[in-house]
């Protein structure tokens, strides 16, 4: 009997240096494993326009209205003051109505749900957002079981009201701040631009990710604004505290024209930051297309900044950088970007979302 003893005893302490058991001649639990940190999904996404149909005072945003707020003639003179046909028609004529607005928020829901199993990105830079009434409105109705915590947008200074904001399920760190955009040699068309949205959240290790939500001024303004665009987002990249992660997402709205004959990206984008699609996405054409110059931009991007105090951990899976455009209603028969219109009930947005994920 001693020996038999003596032979289980020599047993319980081989499992032990096998990890078995937790000390010897004690049947204890195995030590769990490490819990494994998730990915983290991040998306940027133009939404064309996303108005409630609520007439604001302080903006401009008379198109967006039901068509029986169009019918007297105060509207219908502003609107005929106009000098581009498509908006003029659109200020007189688009029936702006609940179901219009509630059929816009279901093709985004789509849209979004087709990323991480139907449950979205854990986090969404948008742009061409009214305000943060109607954002949540796409998130409690077409979202409601993403999880995501109250839309994040600070009202700026654009006059038709196209606000740049978040959506996430990780959780804020300190409050938003929306950071305007300055332009000293052009103050008339401050007003027709958007700031850089700055929210810190918490991941999931306890690690702090900054998030900058961007749409800078359109191309049919002087390069140089987008120019002071890149510079302002750069300065406040380097403001930021050396133990954060730091990424950039939105519309920047450099052309592929306007990068080959400016090098922007060059200039601005690769001395400080990873820009996404060209880490991976390799048979990607674009977020948007010009018909009248045949030709592809990447205007939509999502830029990676690593700490600066040297620290790895958070870094993109390249493999995971793709344009999300599987649903169909989101591409036209030759294509291309499926912009939203109503009258015919077709499209969702001139922009395709990107999506990457940074693992650890």
């Amino acid at each position: 009997m001693k020996s038999t003893a003596r032979i289980v005893t020599a047993m319980t302490c081989m499992l032990i240096y096998a990890g078995v058991l937790g000390a010897c001649g004690k049947n204890e639990s195995p030590a769990a494993p490490p819990a494994q940190v998730p990915d983290v999904t991040i998306m940027t996404f133009n939404v064309q326009n996303l108005f409630d149909n609520i007439d604001d005072a302080d903006k401009d945003d008379k198109a967006y209205l039901p068509i029986e707020a169009k019918l007297d003639d105060a509207h219908i003179a502003q609107c005929n003051e106009i000098p581009v046909d498509s908006w003029r028609k659109e200020c007189l004529e688009l029936d702006w109505s609940d179901g219009a607005i509630d059929y816009k928020l279901e093709v985004l829901g789509e849209t979004i749900r087709q990323v991480s199993n139907g449950r979205g990105p854990d986090i969404i830079a948008f742009q061409e957002v009214e305000n943060a009434a109607i954002l949540d409105r796409l998130r409690m109705e077409q979202l409601p079981d993403s999880e995501y915590l109250p839309a994040i947008l600070i009202e700026g200074q654009d006059l038709r009201g196209i606000d740049v904001a978040f959506l996430s399920r990780l959780p804020l760190a300190v409050p938003a701040i929306l950071h305007p955009l300055r332009f000293p040699e052009h103050p008339e068309r401050e007003k027709d631009t958007r700031g850089v949205l700055e929210a810190r959240f918490e991941l999931p290790d306890g690690a702090m990710l900054t998030g900058l939500s961007v749409h800078f001024p359109a191309p049919f303004h002087p390069t140089e604004m987008r120019v002071a665009a890149y510079q302002h987002l750069n300065t406040l990249r380097a403001a930021l505290p050396d133990d954060h992660f730091v990424f950039a997402a939105g519309d920047f709205n450099t052309t592929s024209s306007e990068n080959a004959a400016e090098n922007m990206l060059e200039r601005f984008v690769n001395p400080h930051w990873w820009p996404a699609h060209q880490l991976g996405c390799d048979a990607c054409k674009g977020t948007h297309y010009y018909s009248r110059d045949d030709a592809w931009s990447f205007l939509d991007m999502i830029l990676w900044s690593p700490r600066n105090d040297g620290a790895s951990s958070w870094t993109v899976d390249p493999a995971s950088v793709r344009i999300a455009n599987q649903y169909p209603a989101q591409v036209t028969e030759t294509g291309t970007p499926a912009r939203f219109r109503l009258a015919e009930s077709t499209g969702v947005s001139d922009h395709w979302p990107m999506v990457m994920s940074i693992s650890k």
